[in-house]
């Protein structure tokens, strides 16, 4: 279970309650019910304190009234639901999206239960569409083969169009690529979604596989031609059997810790979404950081890890031997009390989001100051002290969680970060408490984080590079290497 699962999870039985599938909805709209896109304009500019942060006032107010000009004349769902991501994305906020773990039953078969999959895993290398896993059950597709076009569409050409619908922080496309790489790590997969409203819909005339087939162009590994082949599109039940995340609502592990033969520890942490988890992670990972002693180095591994609850903080405290002063952030949200006529509109799992009260402050004519959950800002150190060298392997994926441990690892020298530059952003997040939105006319759901993060000093737009460029590649995956794990091994081994 990742942030996303979460979120879903957290809203529980209020959105069960709340729910109404699209054409009940139409039935039941009241003459005083306001249309999709005049809801989602108040909302969005009563409560998202990221509303303005990459954006000013007039290309959001341009881009909604665009939309509300186009929604009556949309045919069908998935074209309003592609729009309306359109438009989300537009924010750029890593976490406003019309979440796919958040839509009705309905919705979720009527948009995302399609046999449009493509039957294989892939990572997007730059441009290039590299694939990691046949699942198509031809052995057809060794790892490492370049994708170069499916059904007449050229992949680069692809990841273009794709990319608009995808959330992000800010300008940070390589986390718009991650999420667009199709991994397994997720019970229903942002690639699948779009590339299956977009080039699978009914209608398509372009791109869409045809009776139940993709044509592939593609480079296979040590080849200097192409081949085409056909394949089998997946379906929904196809994919998830492949779905491989641990159960992160358990009592067992969900991390790995391995010990290499040359004295490098290996922690491979892919998940920190432990929320409703029952397993004692923070004693099972300092029992593991207790045995470190005379080991030569201590590797992190959250590659694919986008966040969630802050695990990171156990190990920055056990290796700082001093307390750790979090730079600081302002907590800023838009509202002090929710409008009365949206309530009926926003699920939540915490009524508190609804009515601030004395826990904010007026800081300008646009946000409040939040004080609750306001701390000192002091990370305290803990014992044994672990003085064991470490580097932390990163990527695109790093956001949220993950990326503020890496940004504290980085800034205070507690490690050396590895591998690619992290999604995040270092502008600042939306995030920390959420309203569910539910649009009446269609029945699409939203999430609308509440809580602004910025950072009192200006910041780049753009995630965190890391101490050592190590990019993957293709051959890399077609070699069964790992160019990135075997470069901090390296680092840690021949440290001076």
């Amino acid at each position: 279970m990742n942030r996303r699962h979460f979120l879903a999870q957290g809203a529980g039985t209020v959105l069960a309650t709340a729910a109404s599938f699209p054409s009940a909805a139409r039935a039941t709209a009241s003459v005083s019910t306001p249309g999709d896109i005049a809801l989602l304009r108040e909302i969005v500019s009563t409560l998202h304190p990221g509303l303005y942060r990459y954006n000013s006032p007039k290309t959001i107010d341009q881009a909604l009234s665009k939309l509300e000009r186009i929604w009556p004349d949309l045919p069908d769902l998935w074209s309003r639901y592609l729009h309306l991501s359109r438009f989300l994305a537009t924010i750029k906020c890593g976490h406003s999206y019309a979440n796919f773990f958040n839509q009705t039953k309905q919705v979720k078969a009527d948009l995302f239960d399609r046999r449009t999959r493509l039957p294989f895993a892939f990572k997007w290398i730059g441009d290039q569409m590299v694939v990691t896993q046949d699942q198509s059950g031809t052995n057809s597709l060794p790892s490492g083969t370049i994708v170069k076009e499916v059904n007449g569409i050229a992949t680069k050409a692809m990841l273009a169009r794709l990319l608009p619908y995808v959330r992000a922080d800010g300008n940070n496309d390589a986390k718009r690529r991650a999420l667009l790489s199709m991994t397994g790590a997720d019970e229903l997969e942002t690639f699948d979604i779009f590339h299956g409203l977009i080039y699978g819909a009914p209608g398509s005339s372009k791109g869409e596989p045809k009776e139940g087939f993709h044509r592939l162009r593609m480079r296979l590994p040590r080849s200097t031609s192409d081949v085409w082949v056909d394949l089998p599109a997946l379906t929904l039940a196809d994919r998830q059997s492949f779905y491989k995340a641990p159960d992160y609502r358990g009592d067992g592990p969900v991390w790995e810790w391995t010990m290499r033969p040359d004295g490098i520890a290996v922690l491979k942490m892919d998940g920190w979404a432990l929320y409703n988890s029952a397993w004692k992670w923070e004693a099972w990972l300092n029992d593991r950081l207790d045995r470190l002693s005379g080991a030569k180095g201590l590797i992190v591994d959250i590659r694919e890890n986008e966040g969630g609850l802050d695990c990171g903080d156990v190990l920055l405290s056990r290796m700082a031997g001093m307390d750790i002063i979090k730079p600081r952030a302002d907590r800023l949200v838009r509202y002090q009390k929710t409008p009365e006529h949206l309530d009926r509109y926003l699920d939540t799992w915490d009524d508190s989001f609804r009515n601030w009260g004395d826990q904010v402050e007026p800081l300008n004519n646009r946000f409040y100051k939040l004080k609750r959950w306001d701390d000192d800002g002091i990370l305290a150190a803990k014992g044994p002290r672990v003085t064991t060298p470490m580097a932390v392997l990163t990527s695109a994926q790093n956001s949220s969680a993950t990326f503020q441990f890496a940004s504290l690892t980085k800034q205070l020298g507690l490690g050396t970060l590895i591998g690619e530059a992290t999604g995040g952003n270092q502008r600042g997040i939306n995030g920390g408490a959420f309203f569910f939105a539910r649009l009446p006319e269609s029945g699409i759901e939203f999430d609308v984080p509440l809580i602004g993060y910025f950072p009192q000093d200006p910041k780049p737009d753009a995630g965190l590079s890391p101490d050592i460029a190590v990019p993957q590649s293709a051959k890399a995956i077609a070699d069964g290497s790992d160019n990135q794990m075997d470069a901090a091994v390296n680092h840690l081994l021949h440290r001076t």
